[in-house]
């Protein structure tokens, strides 16, 4: 049998930090040459109507984590909270991840935390903030933004707190530069973005000045997990947003969002057997 050829960025370290470097160039590009408009204004006071709110624990644990690396994230993540709070994205505007966030370097203050690197959890500077560019996405999904850029990764990371699924609780991938995050408002309104921290809880808000006329909603169909004949277990389910009439409850439309097939990346004695299929 011929032997796979290795792709550029898998001949050595050196490659893949050239090709690394290639493609946050080349994004740097797209970004100059764009006309798209980027919402940078920020302001302390909230806008009135909370259209979603979203949060959790920013501290894994469990066998084989890191509990360092866990703290690591968290400061991470505080940092770049405080660079998108208050954030307001006007009608016509967009929000970047990376642009509110910038390059997640030592020099700029973030930390060594745990990142994905070629299907493995290792660790790497700035690790950690997919669990913010996630917390944000589950705003994004209970509104009338438009999405315009979304890359997913395994939402199988660590086991669910206390045993309860929350469909999306992890999966979005974030790599500074060239995988981002990103939403445009093609309301006729302005929404606003909060993110913060406290102690190990993480935050957020979407708030705007007027109820929008629909309300929308994540449901998760068949979540179980599977072994497969790589000797890997996946947790697979089909998560839906479903968009309801504000005044009479009516479902208008139910959109399959992910058909999840996520590599369960933390020790399998974990799973609870009965979801095992």
């Amino acid at each position: 049998m011929e032997k796979k050829r290795k792709l550029f960025c898998e001949i050595s370290p050196t490659t893949y930090a050239i090709a690394l470097h290639k493609q946050i160039i080349t994004r740097h590009i797209k970004n100059l040459m764009s006309k798209e408009k980027f919402a940078k204004i920020k302001q302390e006071e909230k806008l009135p109507v909370l259209v979603a709110s979203s949060g959790n624990s920013m501290i894994k644990r469990g066998p084989g984590i890191d509990l360092q690396l866990q703290l690591n994230k968290v400061d991470n993540i505080k940092l770049a909270c405080s660079k998108i709070n208050g954030l307001i994205i006007q009608p016509g505007e967009n929000f970047s991840f990376w642009k509110c966030v910038g390059k997640t370097s030592k020099k700029n203050g973030f930390s060594e935390g745990r990142v994905i690197k070629k299907g493995q959890l290792v660790k790497g500077v700035g690790g950690g903030l997919c669990n913010l560019a996630n917390t944000i996405h589950l705003l994004v999904m209970h509104s009338p933004l438009t999405i315009t850029e979304l890359h997913h990764h395994s939402d199988a990371l660590a086991p669910d707190p206390g045993g309860v699924r929350v469909p999306y609780s992890a999966g979005t991938s974030v790599n500074y530069n060239f995988i981002d995050y990103r939403f445009r408002n093609d309301t006729s309104q302005p929404v606003q973005l909060l993110a913060w921290c406290e102690d190990d809880e993480l935050k957020t808000e979407l708030r705007t000045t007027m109820e929008f006329p629909f309300i929308y909603k994540i449901t998760e169909e068949g979540h179980h997990f599977h072994l497969e004949e790589n000797g890997k277990y996946y947790r697979i389910s089909k998560i839906y947003r479903e968009t309801l009439d504000r005044s009479t409850g009516k479902l208008l439309d139910r959109y399959l969002q992910w058909n999840n097939h996520s590599e369960v990346m933390y020790d399998y004695s974990l799973i609870p057997q009965e979801q095992i299929k």
